[in-house]
């Protein structure tokens, strides 16, 4: 799972200590935290963070006047010991507004609901498709339908999670230029896996997590496999 990465800005340093263990004992969250708003501040524009924690009143500068600074997408929650800022916070789009001293429970509901807003914000990806010839038959395949392909002889036999396997004179050649380069990679001349589909590998096999299936890596073939897979970790 892809780390959430946060910065917290906050004047008071006992403030951002209880939002790093906070965010420690959530998990998964890479938390930077700085009490001068105004380095703060350019960092936000460098990191281009996730999620956001502002304190309202501070010294230098609201924590208003830099949620009106933060770029559209950036999600952000309000810290402040003050109520009387809610509605004005809301009204600027804050996910959230903690009201301090705040426990942990009520930090953790804020940072589901930023996630909540994060994965709403994210462009939802498309299906995508491949057409292979099946005898006289153009058929329309989901490349995520796609469990693994073999070549064999002069056929290519496509094996599908949901459906009954194609047999196709498409080479195999011919098959991995129309599949996403980043969702799939071929580990032997006789065949071609989704990277979604690895359960375990090692340099001479893979083995893929429907049907247990074991798949040779062809010697000529071991460090594209292992690029493609820490490429594909790391999307």
């Amino acid at each position: 799972m892809k780390k959430i990465n946060c910065i917290a800005i906050d004047d008071e340093p006992l403030a951002l200590t209880v939002i790093s263990s906070f965010c420690k004992r959530k998990g998964n969250i890479n938390l930077t935290t700085f009490s001068e708003p105004h380095i703060g501040i350019e960092n936000i524009e460098k990191q281009k963070p996730d999620i956001v924690f502002l304190d309202i009143e501070m010294n230098s500068i609201s924590g208003i006047e830099i949620a009106k600074k933060l770029p559209k997408e950036c999600v952000f929650i309000f810290t402040t010991a003050h109520a009387k800022f809610a509605l004005e916070g809301f009204n600027l789009d804050a996910v959230d507004f903690l009201h301090k001293p705040f426990a942990y429970e009520r930090f953790e509901k804020a940072i589901d609901k930023a996630l909540r807003r994060l994965e709403s914000q994210a462009p939802q990806s498309k299906p995508e498709h491949i057409i292979v010839k099946q005898e006289y038959n153009n058929i329309m395949l989901s490349t995520d339908d796609i469990l693994y392909i073999e070549a064999m002889e002069n056929y290519a036999k496509i094996y599908r999670i949901r459906e009954p396997y194609i047999l196709s004179r498409t080479s195999m050649k011919t098959i991995m230029s129309m599949l996403p380069e980043d969702k799939f990679v071929r580990v032997h001349k006789s065949y071609i896996i989704p990277l979604k589909n690895i359960e375990s590998y090692n340099h001479n096999y893979v083995v893929m997590n429907e049907g247990n299936i074991k798949i040779p890596i062809g010697r000529t073939y071991v460090d594209d496999f292992i690029n493609a897979v820490n490429s594909y970790r790391h999307q």
